[in-house]
């Protein structure tokens, strides 16, 4: 193989893909229950499921009747559609579609099916999307409750996670384009994010995130790996919907709540459980950073 087979070449660039025929008819179902252009797509993870309560005029589906997304079967993952309006500035409010929870690949799905809920928020017109999760902390600096947002991952399963959508794609080439890692999530999200939080006194940092593919959590020695590799924070989802959203073209940015603090030396006990009540604890935060979010999505033309 040469360098001219192995780059496409200067000045290449790829058509953002589209959601897949399934998805686009997902959408409409969902557009019966709640028409309108959402500002912002949130992926609600686990203990942060609660906050789509807060939305007013509020609707939901069940993820079945999307006759699309697969059914959770994850601790604190209720398997919800949820739509409504939220506050994001004096005077005005701005659309919001929520996923009350995701799947996992623990949980025996292929790789098309992770991302099948952003690809449905997608579809469903969001102009901007949010990605949230429970994570463990990897620096010892960090606390339970604090909120990292990603400036970079590390994809430590490395599967096709565009692969289906890329089927679907018209692009310029049959070799689609490589991007690095400052495409997958968008800068100025980052900085709003951190200043939502930091404005309503919620701790926040960038960070990375390593995706490992669990169910079960991390040994002592993986957690150092993970800290000499360079990683923040450690869970086992985002990264797929992470991929397909910026294959898509829509700006996302993401945030790990931190729900336990590795200690290699001296480990404490972690479950399912916790996670969830660790998670529920940071909502305040949270919740200020899908308004961020949102008010970026209305500015980009979605329905008010």
């Amino acid at each position: 193989m040469t360098l001219a087979t192995m780059h496409p070449p200067s000045g290449w660039q790829a058509q953002p893909a589209r959601p897949r025929p399934a998805a686009l008819a997902a959408a409409r179902r969902l557009a019966a229950a709640g028409p309108g252009r959402p500002a912002v797509g949130v992926v609600l993870g686990t203990g942060l499921g609660g906050l789509a309560e807060r939305l007013v005029d509020r609707w939901s589906i069940s993820a079945a009747a999307t006759e699309w997304l697969a059914n959770s079967t994850a601790t604190g993952h209720a398997g919800r559609v949820v739509g409504g309006r939220m506050s994001v500035a004096c005077g005005t409010t701005a659309r919001v579609l929520v996923l009350q929870g995701r799947v996992h690949a623990y949980e025996g799905h292929a790789a098309e099916v992770l991302s099948r809920g952003v690809e449905l928020l997608v579809a469903a017109g969001a102009a901007t999307i949010l990605l949230t999760n429970a994570a463990g902390g990897l620096r010892p600096d960090m606390r339970v409750g604090e909120l990292v947002v990603f400036r970079d991952h590390l994809d430590l399963v490395r599967r096709p996670w565009t692969s289906a959508i890329d089927r679907n794609a018209a692009v310029t080439s049959p070799r689609p384009r490589a991007r690095s890692g400052r495409d997958r999530y968008d800068h100025a999200l980052v900085d709003r994010c951190l200043e939502a939080a930091r404005r309503v006194g919620h701790p926040a940092r960038a960070g990375v995130y390593a995706l490992v593919s669990g169910p079960s959590y991390e040994t002592r020695a993986e957690y150092r790996m993970l800290r000499k590799l360079g990683a923040d924070v450690v869970g086992m989802s985002t990264v797929p919907e992470a991929e397909v959203a910026c294959r898509l073209g829509v700006p996302v940015a993401a945030v790990s709540v931190v729900t336990n603090v590795a200690r290699p030396d001296a480990p404490d006990r972690t479950d399912a459980e916790h996670v969830c009540q660790a998670a529920a604890a940071a909502a305040e935060g949270v919740w200020a950073m899908i308004g961020a979010v949102a008010a970026v999505g209305l500015a980009r033309g979605s329905d008010a």
